[in-house]
């Protein structure tokens, strides 16, 4: 139940001139506590979710609501197409076109990376060509992570988890495209956008015990509320390996629309796949943003 006290505490811990970052889980209660903060203080939220900033999916994606944009300004929701990749270095261009013109930003999401990178700076690294990321999942799925480790440069494998796939992979593509490793590009990590010194900063804290009971309510009050029709809106020309595809619900929902699976059961493993994105949510803001001002899900939802 909200707890008017916490939201007045969070106000009264903003300066109305400074900006504010808003971190936590899916369903945790993040976006009503930015939209409490602009419509008492002013300002413009800003999007910090990877998958918000596609136009395909408004409902499915939790994006703020039509009268929840007309009640304070919102930006970066929903401006980009479902099909045009849209990278954290993309974001952080867009944000930067923000400054300083626009008003006192509140940033909010549940995408740690681009909140990171926001406030620790971002790694110029190029783009990997699609052509090597292939020969590395090739590589990884014909001699496994251990052989890719192997290849990689000293100061690389002491600086990432060796047992996290998705980073040895990155770590092997960028090696393998440019000819330096990761961590020699990382030292040249320009200053960040907003160092987190100049702003005021809340992690949201969800326990699973509190969380998973939301996510799994939540889910079908999406399918109440119009996911099915969006889905039907973007069966034409969807793809799995679509940009947007990646919001969860998406695929089972498609799969629910061919006459795949049932409708119940796209609703679960829906409900499945989010609880395990809000465990790796958690995790990331344990490790990467334990020393920003938290704040108990409980009493702001």
């Amino acid at each position: 139940m909200r707890d008017k006290s916490a939201i007045e505490a969070c106000l009264a811990s903003c300066a109305p001139d400074r900006p504010v970052l808003i971190a936590g889980p899916t369903a945790s209660g993040k976006s009503a506590l930015a939209l409490a903060i602009a419509e008492a203080q002013g300002g413009v939220i800003v999007n910090a979710d990877a998958i918000q900033v596609f136009s395909d999916w408004r409902v499915l994606t939790a994006r703020p609501s039509s009268e929840e944009e007309a009640r304070a300004p919102h930006a970066l929701y929903g401006h980009v197409p479902g099909d045009q990749p849209y990278s954290v270095g993309d974001w952080l261009r867009e944000v930067a076109a923000l400054f300083p013109g626009a008003e006192r930003p509140i940033f909010t999401g549940g995408t740690g990376l681009y909140l990171t990178a926001l406030t620790e700076g971002l790694a110029q690294i190029p783009a990997t060509p699609p052509q090597v990321r292939a020969e590395g999942e090739a590589l990884l799925a014909s001699r496994g992570l251990t052989a890719m480790v192997a290849e990689l440069d000293a100061g690389s494998a002491a600086r990432i988890d060796l047992r996290n796939p998705a980073r040895v992979a990155r770590a092997w593509e960028v090696l393998r495209a440019t000819g330096r490793g990761i961590a020699a590009w990382q030292e040249e990590t320009p200053p960040p956008l907003l160092p987190l010194d100049r702003a005021t900063a809340f992690v949201v804290d969800a326990p699973k015990d509190w969380l998973t009971p939301r996510i799994e309510s939540r889910f079908r009050k999406m399918i109440e509320g119009g996911a099915l029709d969006e889905a039907r809106a973007n069966r034409p020309g969807w793809t799995p390996d679509r940009p947007s595809a990646k919001a969860i619900g998406a695929a089972e929902l498609m799969a629910y629309l061919d006459g795949e699976i049932p409708l119940e059961s796209a609703i679960e493993r829906a409900t499945i796949l989010t609880r395990q994105f809000a465990k790796r949510q958690r995790t990331w803001f344990r490790a990467r943003m334990g020393h920003w001002t938290q704040l108990t899900a409980e009493v702001l939802a």
